[in-house]
């Protein structure tokens, strides 16, 4: 038969299940509480500078081109088709060289027109003159005619009145005669007021007309010009530029045909970063890269506005040129904007705002571990910026791009 068997207690091995549990959870709980692992940086991916003090050249750079400092535009002053090109882009012209013939037998027309107008304008002229000058002449002999009435009749009168006094001749006919001397009076007077009117309206009417024959010549030799303008030329000597039309085309009034430059007066056109174009005035001195060669400048033009971002500025540029120098040649141009004399600077991040409070990763003595920092950053120059509070001299901080390790404030270096 079975025999029962009493239950054996468990109460050892709760104990060390318990014990495991509990050393479990405080294990937990205890890397929980650990910082997490820093984030490891080569140090060959990284640039490293220290923080120095002595004097700064502050400075702005942007990029640009060679322009010509005196550039002639030639426009078409008539609308025309080209018949013949004398030169290409790139040759060398002289003043009043001939560059293009062009053609527009409508505009040949309306200068025959006009010069036809003119002619017109001072037959008509001529005629005005004419007839004024016999009116005139008629009118003067209507005035010596009324004149020897007027003394014929006043004559009569006095005679009349005489007669009268010796009963010689009757009331009525001295009373007819005095009123014939007195229609004579007023006849002459009236012929003389209308010569004088007639010689004071001469000069207005002939001024009249004069004016009109000059402001037909005007517009003729405006149209004599527009048609001398088809044979187009250069205005000043020069290098020819962006003559690009072809024979036969039809050139619309006002299209620039082409342009005269001088090459030996070239000036620098940069385009400088608004927020750094703020310091530039007139006068700095700057440098030129033209990649052949150095050239100093000095900034001459300043543009009050900013176009895309960036403020463009005109260097005037002194001394010789490098070989290669060339209008649209591309270059680099650094302003001096000013020196700072014993400031705490380094080199300038490559991220972040161009001054303000900042995060820099700065290294620990060890040169194995950098932590970030905040650094107040003041003035920037190209390559520099001036160090306001944060770091002392010697420390020695990370330059790169960093945002990617924007939620750690450590890093190790390897």
């Amino acid at each position: 038969m079975d025999i029962a068997r009493a239950p054996q207690k468990k109460t050892g091995r709760n104990i060390a299940i318990g014990a495991g549990a509990v050393a479990v959870v405080l294990a937990t709980v205890a890397l929980s509480r650990l910082d997490p692992a820093a984030p490891t940086v080569q140090r060959v991916a990284i640039l490293i500078d220290s923080v120095r003090q002595g004097d700064v050249v502050r400075e702005v750079r942007g990029p640009g081109t060679l322009v010509p400092e005196q550039i002639r535009f030639i426009t078409a002053q008539a609308s025309a088709r080209v018949e013949r090109k004398s030169v290409e882009s790139g040759d060398k012209v002289g003043a009043g060289q001939v560059l293009l013939e062009m053609s527009n037998p409508d505009l040949q027309i309306q200068t025959m027109q006009a010069e036809q107008q003119v002619r017109q304008a001072q037959i008509e002229l001529l005629n005005l003159k004419t007839n004024l000058r016999s009116a005139i002449l008629t009118q003067e002999g209507v005035v010596a005619q009324t004149r020897t009435t007027y003394i014929s009749a006043t004559q009569e009168a006095q005679a009349a009145d005489s007669l009268q006094r010796r009963n010689l001749i009757s009331t009525f006919e001295v009373a007819n005669r005095k009123a014939q001397a007195d229609e004579a009076t007023t006849r002459y007077r009236v012929e003389r007021e209308r010569l004088e009117l007639q010689k004071a309206a001469i000069d207005s009417q002939i001024a009249t007309q004069s004016g009109q024959v000059q402001q037909l010549e005007a517009i003729a030799e405006r149209q004599r010009n527009r048609l001398g303008s088809l044979s187009v030329r250069a205005p000043e000597g020069g290098v020819l530029q962006d003559l690009n039309l072809q024979l036969g085309q039809w050139v619309p009034e006002g299209t620039t045909l082409a342009k005269v430059v001088q090459p030996g007066r070239l000036k620098a056109v940069l385009r400088i970063p608004e927020s750094q174009a703020k310091d530039v005035v007139l006068g700095q001195s700057a440098t030129i890269d033209t990649r052949n060669g150095i050239v100093k400048g000095r900034v001459i033009r300043k543009d009050p506005s900013a176009i895309q971002g960036t403020v463009t500025i005109d260097v005037s540029l002194e001394g010789p040129l490098p070989s290669g120098a060339v209008p649209d040649l591309s270059v680099d141009g650094t302003i001096q904007i000013e020196r700072l004399d014993n400031v705490i600077y380094t080199g300038r991040p490559a991220f972040g705002a161009a001054s303000g409070r900042v995060g820099l990763f700065k290294l620990l003595e060890d040169g194995s571990t950098a932590v970030r920092v905040s650094v107040e950053l003041g003035r920037t120059s190209v390559n520099t910026v001036e160090i306001l509070s944060g770091l002392a001299v010697g420390d020695r901080i990370i330059l790169s791009d960093m945002t990617q390790y924007a939620a750690v404030d450590r890093v190790r270096i390897k």
